[in-house]
């Protein structure tokens, strides 16, 4: 795994759920990373894994999100303890003891372990599916097929 940059304190702040957060910035300044905590915070918290979805504008932004967070939480599986509470630590959990470091050893198994698994993916992707559940409700015949680029 690779070595994470320390999040600053405005990035661990964006990153606690119980804070409501406008991230706008720069390519490579560490949005990813915020949106990845975010969601590592959530779980820890408790929150189902089919219960949180995370929307990009690229595939390829989903693919870097959805690698950075399975990577971190494998690692955590095996990851020596004094490592792993300093990681929960810079992520701004407090140390809960040993049921804390527990919970976020087996987030990783719950993640892949969840129907439809955790849904990090593109807007239009989204919006597809909802077109796809609802289609009647949006003026369209069901059964559509979305036309590629080439197609269109």
């Amino acid at each position: 795994m690779t070595a994470q940059p320390t999040a600053s304190d405005r990035q661990r702040e964006a990153s606690d759920p119980r804070n409501s957060a406008w991230v706008n910035a720069n390519a490579g300044s560490g949005k990813t990373r915020v949106l990845v905590d975010r969601v590592i915070r959530l779980l820890l918290d408790g929150a189902e894994p089919s219960k949180i979805m995370c929307l990009t504008f690229t595939k390829a932004a989903a693919a870097e999100m959805s690698n950075r967070l399975f990577e971190r939480l494998s690692a955590w599986v095996v990851l020596p303890e004094p490592e792993l509470r300093a990681q929960l630590a810079e992520l701004g959990v407090d140390d809960g003891g040993p049921d804390t470091l527990r919970r976020a050893r087996r987030l990783f198994t719950r993640a892949l372990e969840t129907p439809g698994g955790l849904k990090i993916q593109t807007i239009h992707a989204f919006c597809e599916r909802v077109l796809q559940l609802f289609p009647v409700e949006a003026g369209i015949v069901p059964h559509f097929v979305m036309l590629d680029d080439r197609a269109a």
